[in-house]
């Protein structure tokens, strides 16, 4: 099951505080923010919304 557009509406990035968005294969979610650019693993459909668990994608 995907993220429901409500809990991703309500989802913030823990380093920033911006919004995040749903990568398109839905195996994480992306900060917003083009300066923060961290990305946020989604496992057993739960996003594990940890900085040290976040990579920072180009």
């Amino acid at each position: 099951m995907p993220i429901s557009p409500e809990l991703l509406e309500i989802l913030r990035c823990p380093k920033c505080k911006d919004r995040v968005a749903i990568k398109p294969n839905q195996s994480a979610l992306k900060c917003i923010n083009p300066e923060c650019r961290l990305v946020y693993p989604i496992k057993d459909e739960i996003p594990v919304m940890l900085v040290d668990e976040a990579k920072v994608e180009d």
